[in-house]
């Protein structure tokens, strides 16, 4: 017979991580031109830019004692491909995809848009958190506070 172990023993974080492909401009309407080009540079071109993200979803709960899980990884998976790559994936971020209509896609509003559609399919007692590469070296991690 395995040891039971303590609650305390138990918290675990499971990760999945996925790739999607997307163009942007970083823009603020109200400004003039001169204004988002010193704020944003190269990243407010008007014919936009893109980049290869990668996402890093992190669940942290309790080990289920029957299951061994703490989220099965193959709902996130798909949860992640219905929610996120299907609606980003090979798409303008700022003409495609009604969830920046009148928010700037930064990789922090990026972050913050994606914990906000997957935190409803995962059970209130678990700890979301997104981690978004916009680049190898730039990133960004929303946990919902």
């Amino acid at each position: 017979m395995l040891p039971i172990l303590s609650k305390q023993e138990t918290i675990v974080s499971v990760y999945r991580t996925a790739h999607f492909n997307a163009a942007h401009r970083l823009h603020v309407p109200s400004w003039s031109d001169e204004e988002n080009k010193e704020i944003f540079g190269l990243c407010n071109n008007p014919n936009y830019h893109g980049h290869n993200y990668q996402l890093e979803v992190k669940i942290t709960g309790p080990v289920d004692p029957i299951t061994g899980y703490v989220y099965d990884l193959k709902i996130l998976k798909q949860l992640i491909q219905d929610n996120i790559i299907d609606a980003y994936d090979h798409r303008n971020l700022n003409l495609d995809c009604p969830d920046f209509a009148g928010l700037n896609p930064t990789a922090e509003n990026i972050a913050v848009v994606i914990w906000n559609k997957l935190r409803p399919y995962i059970n209130a007692d678990l700890k979301l958190s997104i981690k978004l590469y916009e680049t190898e070296r730039n990133y960004v991690k929303y946990n919902g506070n």
